[in-house]
């Protein structure tokens, strides 16, 4: 206690701002709860998978396609659990330094929305994620090229996530995962014998690293800027002080900050959740591609329009290569079109080709569920590679399409994406297992960086809520929009700035810390998961 002296003489003790204690033993029947989802969850996903393969009416002839599958669930459900201590605990720092919510309480209610927010996502930042791999061997993802592939990105983003985590450094988890990505995409082009430019979509990547660049700075600013606003509109000096000793906010303060905690773990269980259901998919098709390489699931309504907008597409493409004709099979000229980004005299005739086979092939069988299982992994290639083709052309300059062409190829590329870019529930349940529980057992580094040593002052009321609401309204529009952001950054910096914005002080060496993992988590995930795929290639 603090002696502060008064008027007249007389003295009276101020209860100092108390840290939270962070070391609280958790509850036995909590553990039993939790013990208890876990078990409930593994079993419905080995259930789950189980009943996917029978349906797709393939008897399993051999266990090493499962055992493999086992091996690769496990790598990529593990990125997702650090990525729930790494990165989830950004959220619950707020509520715990203002004593809203006590620790274990807070890390499992974070724990619990990002669940819910895994399960509600879109699937839209998965497949962004996805787009940025080599399309060469997103076809060949049950090659040993492509089980390389995946363990390498995996690898090298799980050693960088726990690298930073042990120096409680908040590093980025889509950061590492898109430097991963890249890094693979460079040395599969530099191993077969082309530049490593060659190897990434730059197009997505530079979209994605924009959005993971600029959402510190938005995060910074904004919410610097809404401090100084709540200032401006809110004169209730309670919001602007630190918490006296270890006493809760006022109701209405600890509501908001409830509030904005919960928000921002619902809204980073539905981005970063998604990072690891991507990879999950391309897991699942390499290992038991007869199961998940197409969407069985698709009612016939969807397919119906499908074959409208397949013969209006194949129709339209056929138009633009009007003159020119191919020999043989197109899908080597599409390949290099989507790899090269070159409009050639092949493009349009090999395009139209190919779209009228998938056509054929789906007509020929009626419904996805008819599709023999030795032409289930060839179908679903060729709808992913008509579908890349047409993101490129509708982007390409050089395209030669009107608006309404466009729009034509943009519903028939929405009817292929249907069809070949899904994520089961059981995926989902996978991962908001992972995440939530990642989120429940590694928190504590993470908390005290962001809640001790950033600024040079206790964080106030005010300083937290509007750290969570910039990180909170940041995520939600990235999910939008299928970009990912990290969490980390958003929130970090938005506290930075709401310090900055108060003339708090900041903490220059975790500041420099903190810039120094965010410069070069790129470079060092681009050269580990270079060198690991490059490993992995000369093993598998």
């Amino acid at each position: 206690m603090t002696n502060i002296t008064m008027p007249g003489g007389m003295a009276t003790e101020q209860p100092e701002h108390k840290r939270p204690s962070l070391d609280t033993g958790i509850n036995p029947l909590t553990l039993l709860i939790l013990f208890s989802v876990i078990a409930v969850g593994l079993f419905y996903v080995a259930w789950s998978i189980r009943t996917d393969v029978i349906d797709a009416g393939v008897p399993a002839t051999t266990w090493a396609p499962f055992l493999l599958l086992g091996v690769a669930l496990l790598i990529a459900l593990g990125f997702e659990f650090v990525n729930g201590f790494h990165d989830t605990a950004n959220a619950v720092a707020t509520v715990i330094y203002t004593h809203s919510l006590p620790a274990n309480f807070a890390v499992m209610w974070s724990g619990f929305f990002n669940f819910l927010g895994v399960l509600m996502s879109t699937g839209a930042v998965a497949f962004g994620i996805v787009s940025l791999l080599p399309v060469e061997l997103i076809l060949q993802v049950g090659s040993s090229a492509g089980f390389a592939m995946v363990f390498a990105l995996l690898v090298a983003a799980i050693a960088w996530n726990l690298g930073t985590w042990w120096f409680g450094l908040p590093a980025s988890s889509s950061h590492t995962l898109i430097g991963s990505i890249i890094g693979v995409g460079v040395a599969n082009a530099m191993m077969r014998g082309r530049d490593g430019t060659s190897g990434v979509d730059w197009s997505k990547a530079t979209e994605i690293g924009y959005a993971l660049l600029l959402s510190p700075l938005v995060g910074f600013c904004l919410a610097a800027a809404l401090l100084i606003a709540m200032k401006v509109l809110i004169k209730n000096e309670a919001l602007y002080e630190a918490p006296k000793g270890n006493q809760p906010p006022p109701w209405w303060i600890r509501g908001l900050l409830i509030f904005t905690c919960t928000g921002v773990s619902f809204a980073h269980g539905s981005n970063d959740g998604q990072k690891g259901m991507g990879l999950i998919m391309l897991i699942l098709i390499g290992t038991v591609p007869t199961a998940y390489a197409l969407n069985r699931s698709l009612p016939e309504h969807e397919l119906a329009a499908f074959h409208t907008r397949s013969e209006v597409a194949a129709k339209l493409v056929q138009e633009k290569g009007f003159g020119h004709a191919i020999i043989g099979d197109p899908r080597p000229a599409v390949t290099a079109y989507v790899s090269q980004h070159k409009i050639s005299e092949g493009t349009y005739p090999s395009l139209a080709v190919l779209l009228q086979d998938i056509s054929k092939q789906i007509n020929d069988h009626g419904t996805m569920n008819k599709i023999p299982a030795a032409a289930v992994g060839n179908t679903r290639n060729d709808m992913y590679l008509a579908s890349e083709a047409i993101r490129f052309l509708m982007k390409d300059k050089e395209n030669d399409l009107n608006a309404a062409d466009v729009k034509v190829l943009k519903e028939y590329k929405d009817s292929l994406d249907a069809a070949t870019r899904f994520i089961p529930t059981w995926v989902k349940v996978a991962i908001a297992i992972a995440l939530g529980l990642g989120t429940m057992i590694g928190w504590k580094r993470i908390v005290v960086t962001v809640g001790e040593k950033i600024g040079k002052t206790h964080l106030t009321y005010a300083q937290g809520a509007s750290a969570e609401l910039v990180a909170m309204a940041t995520i939600f529009a990235a999910d939008n929009y299928g970009l990912p952001v990290s969490t980390t950054h958003v929130l970090s910096s938005g506290v930075a700035g709401t310090m900055a914005a108060n003339k708090s002080g900041l903490q220059m060496s975790t500041v420099r810390n903190l810039v120094l993992a965010w410069v070069l988590t790129l470079p060092v995930a681009i050269l580990l998961s270079a060198s690991l795929y490059y490993l992995f290639s000369h093993i598998f």
